[in-house]
């Protein structure tokens, strides 16, 4: 059955996850609306893979809504801008790196409209959207993610992982874990530096070794000793989901000194490096604090 499908935020990640809807839209005969803040980059969204670029209000014709915004603070925007529009039987799938106590708000303010809420955030970066392989973890209800399943063509990995708000918490502690490897190994390969020792030939020992990493094997090696640095996920990005990280601790009361420790350093990153530049580039801190460059 053919559906319609929309897509709202079309940055780094949601471009290409919107042109693989697009991709099943065309394929199914459905369509595939898509939204940004810029009506320029939706209208090319739509040149280049026959999505259809619509006014905030016509997305409330789609079947499944999916938003990929920076922040929670966003998608409340768009809830607001659309509440007078949207239609009973509608599922909202936030792909957002959200805050879990968001997501159970939204989804109470959308009930009573009638309209599903799941939040949905992914892992895999541009490249696993773009290959459609992206993992997605899903808190809310099992039944609705089953209505939507099959709609979620940028998926190679979909997971439920509990209720309302467990999506966005895993995914703030993935992307803290992340942090964790790759500032811990930033911090040892700044002393090996300061030791004598070439951090390409340090390298070649830790990923054949128990100390690899996704940083120590691809972040560190294609970012910061090429000093290139591309702006693909922001550092101010990271730190805003070490912090929800930390409320997801906080909530549950746990004991975690080294995720809260690495949440006050990707803060203290983000302010000195900029929080524009590239996560990466978090480690320029590191080695400003060693005096030495990674390279």
């Amino acid at each position: 059955m053919s559906r319609t499908l929309a897509f709202l935020g079309l940055g780094a990640m949601g471009w290409p996850m919107a042109a693989q809807l697009a991709r099943h839209s065309n394929e199914t005969g459905g369509r595939t609306l898509v939204w940004n803040r810029s009506e320029a980059k939706a209208e090319a969204h739509a040149r280049e893979f026959g999505s259809e670029a619509v006014t905030l209000p016509e997305v409330a014709a789609a079947d499944v809504i999916f938003s990929c915004l920076p922040t929670s603070a966003e998608v409340d925007e768009v809830l607001e801008a659309l509440a007078g529009h949207l239609r009973a039987g509608t599922v909202w799938v936030d792909c957002t790196s959200g805050q879990p106590e968001a997501a159970r708000r939204q989804a109470a303010a959308l009930a009573k409209r009638g309209v599903a809420f799941l939040d949905a955030p992914v892992s895999g970066g541009p490249m696993g959207a773009q290959a459609g392989t992206l993992a997605v973890m899903v808190g809310g209800d099992p039944a609705v993610l089953e209505q939507v399943r099959g709609d979620l063509a940028f998926a190679g990995k979909v997971v439920h992982v509990g209720g309302l708000g467990t999506g966005f918490a895993v995914k703030a502690i993935n992307n803290t874990l992340m942090a964790v490897n790759m500032w811990a190994a930033g911090e040892g390969l700044a002393a090996l530096v300061r030791s004598g020792v070439d951090p390409h030939a340090a390298l070649a020992v830790i990923n054949a070794s128990s100390g690899r990493s996704y940083p120590t094997e691809t972040l560190i090696p294609q970012r910061v000793l090429t000093r290139e640095f591309p702006v693909t996920f922001q550092l101010g990005l990271l730190a805003k989901d070490t912090g929800i990280a930390l409320n997801v601790v906080q909530d549950a009361r746990a004991s975690a000194p080294v995720l809260l420790q690495v949440a006050a350093l990707y803060r203290a990153a983000a302010h000195h490096v900029g929080a524009e530049a590239d996560y990466s580039a978090a480690l320029q801190l590191v080695e400003q604090l060693n005096g030495v460059e990674l390279r």
